[in-house]
């Protein structure tokens, strides 16, 4: 059927409705979701879609969820399909409800006690220790794949703070790949930090780093050991740089870069409380002032 100019096709609507979810910030997808049934009108098709997207989003920003008393990481990497994840540390799985943010029917998930879940083991407790002394509140986990002969593992490190009272919500992830291989294995990582302050602006920062580098593997003890300092050295690289590069935009925009020079006070200006004043005769209230 043809669309009017003001009625939106089913697939317009359906594209529109995904394009916004997936500019979700971290923390947001609830929220961005009722804001979307209150403006689209149609609860049926924005709900079939944010359960959709919603998987995506979990997955990505490696959402942590509660279940039996433990936290576990909702990652590509422990997706078994048909919305089901598993806890390789306590073996076991569920099923994810991704619109609710529920879990349920978790059952045992055997997991074979080869070298391979030893070495697993051993690096999950190693990169734990770390994330829980160096993060306020961090959660990592280790996953384990086969890809042919050759033992494949990913290490997850979220640690996020979402505090919409306070107009701000930010997420630190990274992800760290290598193969189990003798002698030595090169080790690829992926950082990505999301913040998004909210309050007299509406401010997106997205910072994403790519680290490579070769470590020497003896034994699960020496390797475990070395895999978690790498981590660290690699963190606080990415943790200073960040704050050197914040602290060089705030300089350049209050300082330099504004159109035309400003005294700087650094307050916002109340604009209301000026235009009220008594004391200014003129009719101003419609006069635009531009910076």
């Amino acid at each position: 059927s043809m669309c009017t100019r003001q009625e939106l096709c089913e697939p317009e609507k359906v594209s529109l409705i995904c394009g916004l979810l997936r500019q979700s910030p971290p923390g947001e997808f609830g929220q961005v979701v009722q804001d979307l049934s209150a403006l689209v009108q149609d609860d049926k098709l924005v709900r079939q879609e944010a359960a959709r997207m919603g998987a995506c989003h979990n997955k990505n920003n490696f959402t942590p969820i509660q279940i039996n008393g433990r936290t576990v990481l909702l990652t590509h990497y422990n997706n078994l399909g048909g919305n089901r994840f598993f806890d390789p540390q306590h073996k076991f799985s569920f099923e994810f409800d991704h619109l609710r943010g529920v879990p349920s029917k978790p059952q045992l998930h055997g997991v074979m006690l080869d070298e391979g879940e030893l070495w697993r083991e051993a690096l999950h407790k190693g990169l734990k220790a770390y994330v829980s002394s160096h993060f306020p509140v961090g959660n990592c986990c280790v996953f384990k794949k086969s890809l042919g002969k050759r033992q494949m593992f990913v290490a997850c490190i979220e640690a996020h703070q979402y505090q919409p009272s306070n107009h701000w919500n930010s997420l630190w992830k990274s992800d760290w790949t290598f193969a189990l291989t003798p002698f030595t294995t090169q080790v690829t990582a992926i950082f990505l930090l999301q913040i998004h302050y909210f309050k007299h602006a509406n401010l997106h920062v997205n910072v994403s780093k790519y680290v490579s580098e070769t470590l020497n593997v003896i034994d699960q003890s020496q390797f475990a050991t070395d895999f978690v300092k790498f981590v660290k050295a690699e963190d606080t690289k990415f943790h200073v740089a960040i704050l050197e590069n914040i602290q060089a935009l705030s300089e350049d925009i209050w300082g330099k870069n504004l159109r035309r020079k400003l005294p700087v006070t650094r307050t916002f200006m109340n604009w209301n409380k000026l235009l009220n004043d008594q004391h200014l005769k003129t009719n101003v209230s419609n006069t635009e002032v531009p910076l």
